[in-house]
């Protein structure tokens, strides 16, 4: 007796169909699982044959041969406990094959038959509406997730005796077909809100620009000054997730387990803090069974990363491809794996050990000590900052009342108007936002009048500019006047953009 089912691997982000194919038959009793298989899979049996018991499924004495084809791709976690029950259910005849035809089923299951959530449902959904599968078969904890995906009905089932009356009545799994509500995009809402920063108009104005135009943005000041609190309200002032963005996010956290079933999609741009102790892998992703890091975590969202100096040389260094690329390219003996990396970096540092450099009157570092913290930091991530600021100690009148802070929404607002701006003139282009504009498109959509060009070729000499910090400050004008709705870039926008690189000379020496 031999019967096949429909089921999915997921292999970093990415699903990929696997044939679960079960074969019973007379001979000595046991039960052999073959195909590449992690320990994980072939504890399989135990729980598949136990959950039957526990059914009231009288599983025969015979020899039971388990294949999870194609062989050559490695099945990891416990989504395939499911499909290997049905599989067997199959064999023996107590659901007819017809209805299980076009069919794809993932599921972990306990041993009183109950169904448990699996990680990586998002894309098995769309793995199967690729297909052309009739319907999908997911842990009702799942239901939310998988009803995100349109053009396949999804079924939710929270036990083996509910899959049994699925699949076993001709047409049955209509009733059982979990609901879908569209939705057009995702709004943002979070608890923090811009208002409640009090004074630091200058390092406001920074956030702003750099939500606008999605640039990585620096602050370097003293302990206690916002640094934090900033960065935590950035993803307040960026625009909802739009449903493509939703879906790439959430693809991401599916893998990874983290996305809430019930809850479906994204609903908010990630935000992403890893302490500065992360590892090089966990940052940029890999480990034995390769999974996204926080750098794919964050795609669509904010990257914070606090203390910066702190970070280790290789877990800093790992950002600079991502950041260049908009994506991760993780490359294994068992083959390569792309995540996506359209982040947005938020970093904030003190300019010292102590903290307090320039003071002098507090800052007790020596010259030689200010240095080497500072220039743990590489001159290649620092020319992939595009807008760095310095916050400055808050006053006790500024920090006393804070009336008239202009609230995250209103920023919001104008920054939205700029993305629109931008999208309009970018097309279908492959990129989005003002950081995305590649070096050889920057003449065409940032042209400079002649003054502006005396301007940059001052500031290229004076500041010590390398080519890629010089198209950057463009690209900064660029979204400083998206922001006043201008359509050139215009003297003061240049300099502007120019005044957020000239903390390189001040701390770097450059």
């Amino acid at each position: 007796m031999f019967s096949t089912i429909l089921s999915a691997a997921v292999i970093g982000i990415e699903a990929h169909p696997v044939q679960v194919e079960a074969d019973i038959c007379d001979g000595l009793p046991q039960f052999c699982m073959v195909g590449d298989l992690a320990p994980e899979v072939r504890e399989a049996a135990d729980r598949v044959r136990t959950a039957l018991r526990n059914t009231k499924i009288l599983f025969p004495p015979k020899k039971v041969t388990i294949n999870l084809s194609p062989a050559h791709i490695r099945k990891e976690g416990t989504r395939f406990d499911l499909p290997i029950a049905v599989s067997l259910l199959l064999a023996l005849g107590i659901i007819p094959r017809e209805y299980a035809e076009g069919v794809l089923i993932v599921g972990e299951l306990g041993l009183n038959g109950k169904v448990r959530p699996v990680s990586g449902v998002l894309q098995t959904v769309m793995l199967a509406r690729d297909l052309g599968c009739r319907f999908c078969v997911i842990p009702a904890e799942n239901a939310g997730e998988g009803a995100a995906v349109s053009g396949i009905p999804v079924v939710g089932v929270d036990s083996l005796e509910r899959l049994l009356g699925c699949l076993a009545v001709p047409e049955g799994w209509r009733e059982q077909a979990v609901g879908r509500e569209e939705s057009t995009g995702a709004k943002a809402g979070y608890g923090e809100d811009f208002k409640e920063i009090n004074g630091q108009e200058a390092v406001r104005r920074a956030a702003e620009i750099a939500a606008a135009g999605m640039h990585n943005f620096l602050m370097i000041g003293s302990p206690g000054s916002g640094k934090t609190m900033i960065a935590r309200r950035m993803p307040t002032i960026l625009p909802g997730l739009t449903l493509e963005e939703s879906l790439e996010v959430s693809r991401v956290y599916s893998a990874c387990g983290l996305l809430s079933g019930r809850e479906g999609l994204m609903k908010t741009r990630p935000f992403r803090s890893p302490h500065h102790t992360v590892s090089a892998n966990a940052l940029a992703g890999g480990g034995r069974q390769v999974r996204p890091g926080e750098i794919s975590l964050a795609t669509r969202g904010v990257l914070f990363l606090d203390e910066l100096p702190e970070f280790s040389r290789n877990a800093l260094e790992a950002l600079r491809q991502p950041m260049e690329e908009g994506r991760v390219v993780i490359s294994r003996t068992g083959g390569t794996y792309v995540f996506p990396a359209h982040f947005q970096l938020v970093a904030a540092l003190n300019p010292c050990k102590c903290g307090y450099y320039p003071d002098r009157e507090r800052c007790r570092c020596l010259p030689g000590e200010i240095s080497q913290y500072l220039h743990r930091i590489s001159r290649p991530l620092l020319d992939r900052i595009d807008i760095c600021v310095e916050t400055s100690r808050v006053e006790y009148r500024e920090l006393a009342g804070n009336e008239g802070n202009e609230s995250s929404a209103a920023i919001r607002a104008r920054v939205e108007e700029a993305h629109r701006r931008q999208r309009e003139r970018y097309g279908n282009r492959g990129w989005n936002f003002n950081s995305g504009i590649p070096s050889s498109a920057i003449k065409k959509f940032c042209p400079l009048g002649s003054r502006e060009m005396e301007i940059m070729e001052t500031a290229f000499e004076r500041l010590g500019l390398s080519a890629r910090a010089y198209h950057r400050i463009i690209k900064v004008a660029r979204t400083i006047a998206d922001l006043e709705g201008e359509q050139r870039i215009r003297e003061h926008h240049l300099l502007e953009a120019i005044g957020y690189r000239s903390l390189d000379l001040k701390f770097w020496g450059r």
